[in-house]
């Protein structure tokens, strides 16, 4: 399918519509041999509370955003490449069904479909494009993961003292590491962990203990290590650039409230077969 869709003026055309939704704020999402393959609504359990997303899947990225007109237009774009992501089923929720979780090493999130039958297709299509991928470039799957963070209204009370009871004026904080709800005493740290940002993170009094530790023993095996035989020929530094994944979830949606996000006919069925 993949094959016979790349490089048609139908896929373009396709793509091209994505692009012109998310506007100037948006990425170009049109490279030689990317074919987008369906997209559809999906519920991501954010830090206040559950909120529909746009997800769009193509052959080697997901790329989701939240909605301002359905069809028409789209902001806050996230892309991720799909050889960093792990999929797992959860089970369902008094308030969410249908659950899994996208785990990709800078981020992970819990997302919900409509039905059954949906999220078992957006799981057996995701899965079969990430098994394609990883078989056409002979990378491993991804083991390292961001933890999810624990939805505001999971707890009243940290999760690390048990004590600190949250209100307006205490707020509630997520440690960077474990995704856990806590209060300031117990997450006064940070810590540098570049593969979630090039920027010192919050995290929990626990994880930055168990993080030194690890940093302590990086080094001293560092140290064992026999001194490297320096060549004559230059080295040069590797690239880096600010890849920080930017959440959406501290902005306000207005929403109707009799705004039903699952009665607009746009299904699995408008994925391409």
């Amino acid at each position: 399918m993949v094959d016979h869709l790349a490089n048609t003026e139908i896929n373009s055309q396709r793509i091209a519509a994505v692009e012109n939704c998310f506007g100037a704020s948006g990425q170009p999402l049109a490279v030689p041999g990317r074919v987008l393959l369906g997209e559809g609504i999906l519920t991501k359990e954010c830090r206040k509370k559950p909120k529909p997303r746009i997800f769009f899947l193509f052959n080697d990225i997901l790329v989701y955003g939240s909605i301002v007109i359905n069809k028409r237009k789209y902001n806050s774009q996230h892309i991720i490449p799909l050889e960093d992501v792990t999929l797992e089923t959860l089970p369902d929720t008094l308030q969410m069904k249908n659950r899994w979780m996208i785990k990709t090493s800078k981020k992970s999130f819990v997302v919900s479909a409509a039905s059954l039958t949906e999220r078992k297709e957006w799981i057996s299509h995701l899965e079969e494009c990430i098994r394609h991928l990883l078989t056409k470039t002979g990378r491993q799957p991804s083991t390292e993961h961001a933890a999810p963070w624990i939805p505001d209204k999971a707890t009243d009370i940290c999760m690390r003292c048990t004590q600190t009871k949250f209100s307006t004026l205490t707020r509630r904080h997520h440690c960077r590491k474990c995704g856990f709800v806590v209060c300031a005493d117990c997450s006064r740290q940070r810590f540098l962990m570049p593969r979630l940002s090039p920027k010192p993170l919050r995290v929990c009094n626990l994880c930055y203990r168990q993080l030194l530790a690890e940093k302590k023993k990086e080094a001293e095996a560092d140290r064992r290590q026999p001194e490297p035989v320096h060549s004559a020929i230059p080295g040069y530094e590797p690239s880096s650039g600010d890849d920080s994944d930017k959440s959406d979830d501290e902005k306000a949606d207005q929403w109707p409230a009799d705004t039903e996000f699952y009665t607009s006919e746009v299904s699995w069925s408008s994925f391409h077969s």
